[in-house]
């Protein structure tokens, strides 16, 4: 499967954007356990043309977390594409446009899944964005914006025809946010019409090795992509591609390396943030989630404390002592 000029092999597996969690130090984590393609927080695209510097931030990319998509997202098509051009000055590997972010202070501002209620301005961004940059253009959005208009087969084709490289959709309406089960027969259904001839990426509810090859088997999608079950738990791609190819390519950590990882990843959020307590409390969502000390007895009071934690020595104290 190919984005653009990107050849990807077998059975590609990517890491989703997700604000406050696919920061740089995430990022690096995933791609040593195994990601095919890992996409920044999304970006907004206003905050960007003025400069902001926590924005300017966010498009700090490495060459050992390539190939990365840059995600950006707005509602403006002139600011979109001024956005583009500042992101492709950064030279990502592909430039992504949110069309899928259901939150209420974005989706009701007519930005990320609120543009599923404005497809003609969706399309203009689209075609827009795409003429003005020299990399590849992919977008990611939603089945629709609620159950009485799920337009993704035709969408899909719209998009198509304003030059995107690749589409990802996730298998749920702007109205069901993340709750209930996505729904993956009309993903199945973008991929397997004919008229598609981009690559589909099936995005929603994969958290193991099993689901995924499910969900390659059943509904033929070129690639899928990983988000909420990644969050603390990064070797789930190496379960995934290892149980996909049939092969122990990556390394699955015993309890004591995923401990370790837990550690670095904290590590690199404060290196990335330049501040101990930031880096910390940026780190909080990944603590949280992580399955890395589930099953084990009596273990709430110490997640509490790892998670009220201000210190790297008393935080670090509290996972070596499990």
């Amino acid at each position: 499967m190919k984005i653009g000029e990107i050849q990807f092999d077998k059975y590609p597996v990517f890491l989703a954007p997700m604000e406050d969690v696919t920061d740089l130090a995430f990022r690096l984590i995933c791609k040593e356990f195994g990601a095919d393609l890992v996409y920044t927080e999304f970006i907004n695209a206003d905050a960007l043309v003025r400069f902001v510097n926590r924005t300017m931030q966010k498009l700090t990319i490495l060459p050992n977390e390539r190939p990365v998509a840059i995600q950006i997202y707005g509602k403006d098509p002139q600011t979109m594409v001024e956005a583009a051009r500042i992101v492709a000055g950064n030279r990502p590997d592909i430039i992504d446009i949110n069309f899928g972010c259901p939150v209420k202070k974005i989706a009701n501002k007519g930005a990320g899944a609120g543009l599923l209620r404005d497809i003609p301005r969706m399309l203009e961004i689209t075609s827009a964005v795409v003429k003005a940059v020299n990399i590849p253009v992919t977008v990611k959005t939603r089945l629709g914006w609620d159950d009485n208009s799920k337009i993704i087969t035709t969408l899909a084709e719209q998009l198509q025809d304003c030059g995107i490289a690749a589409l990802a959709v996730h298998g749920r309406t702007r109205a069901q946010m993340y709750t209930g089960e996505a729904d993956w027969s009309l993903i199945g259904e973008v991929k397997n019409n004919q008229r598609i001839k981009i690559p589909i990426i099936g995005n929603g509810d994969i958290v193991s090795a099993e689901g995924a090859k499910d969900k390659f088997d059943k509904y033929g999608v070129d690639a899928i992509m990983v988000g909420r079950g990644a969050i603390g738990n990064a070797w789930v791609f190496a379960e995934i591609k290892n149980y996909l190819l049939g092969e122990d390519k990556y390394n699955i950590p015993d309890f004591e390396g995923k401990k370790k990882m837990l550690k670095q990843h904290i590590v690199n959020s404060i290196e990335w943030l330049e501040d101990e307590r930031k880096g910390i409390i940026h780190s909080r969502r990944h603590i949280a989630a992580t399955p890395i000390f589930k099953g084990i007895p009596n273990f709430k009071p110490t997640r509490i404390a790892m998670l009220r934690a201000d210190t790297i020595a008393e935080l670090f104290s509290l996972i070596d002592n499990v």
